[in-house]
């Protein structure tokens, strides 16, 4: 059977490319990290979705250095500050806004595509979609394509990163894990942790206009 690693943030677009992944036929491994971020409680969630979607081999790992190490890069990691509402970001940082951390996804797909190739998995997955407010260059099909020319260089068997939802907006992504009988409720997306959502930071934001252009309602809305 062929094998696969995903990155499993604990999120919306993360827990659907599991999903999706899973009932592809691969033997999964599913990866998570703690990298001192506010929303840890994602990875609560990203623990229940990989036992739903049947996956065994699900890996959990501390990286809380590197919210040290970058610490004032990001207002995601708990020295950075304040997470801005999505109203108060200026248009010209939507390109790349505070919410960003650097580099996150370069480290964190170098360290999943080392552990596919101890494995013996030829393909990451990771779940980089087209925001509709905001980027990361680091979602893009340009970054997956450059980081494959570098894993190419592998003289043995290269990895390859794909990022199958990266041109995808996060409405479509839903319906497709709402056909999949994806369960949202155990999914979480607000950048500032907490008990509840709070309903005005970016991906909050991002998450409510999937579900409306999506024609249902948010199941952490009605548990609220």
């Amino acid at each position: 059977m062929n094998r696969a690693v995903v990155l499993l943030s604990g999120g919306l677009d993360s827990t659907t490319l599991l999903h999706v992944v899973a009932r592809g036929g691969a033997a999964v491994t599913a990866v998570s990290f703690g990298y001192g971020q506010k929303h840890a409680r994602e990875l609560d969630m990203a623990a229940w979705q990989a036992a739903a979607a049947g996956v065994r081999d699900h890996r959990i790992v501390d990286m809380a250095f590197y919210g040290r190490l970058i610490a004032g890069g990001s207002v995601l990691t708990d020295s950075g500050g304040d997470v801005p509402d999505l109203a108060d970001l200026a248009p010209e940082t939507l390109c790349q806004p505070p919410t960003y951390v650097p580099h996150r996804n370069l480290v964190l797909l170098s360290l999943a595509a080392g552990l596919a190739e101890s494995i013996g998995a030829d393909r990451v997955f990771y779940g980089a979609q087209a925001q509709d407010e905001y980027g990361y260059w680091d979602c893009t099909l340009d970054f997956v394509a450059r980081l494959n020319d570098v894993l190419g260089l592998n003289r043995g068997t290269p990895v390859t990163i794909e990022a199958p939802f990266a041109e995808k907006r996060k409405a479509e992504v839903l319906r497709i894990g709402l056909t999949l009988g994806v369960d949202y409720a155990h999914t979480w997306t607000c950048y500032r942790g907490g008990e509840r959502p709070c309903a005005s930071c970016p991906s909050c934001m991002e998450r409510a206009t999937a579900f409306r252009d999506a024609g249902v309602s948010d199941p952490l809305e009605k548990a609220g």
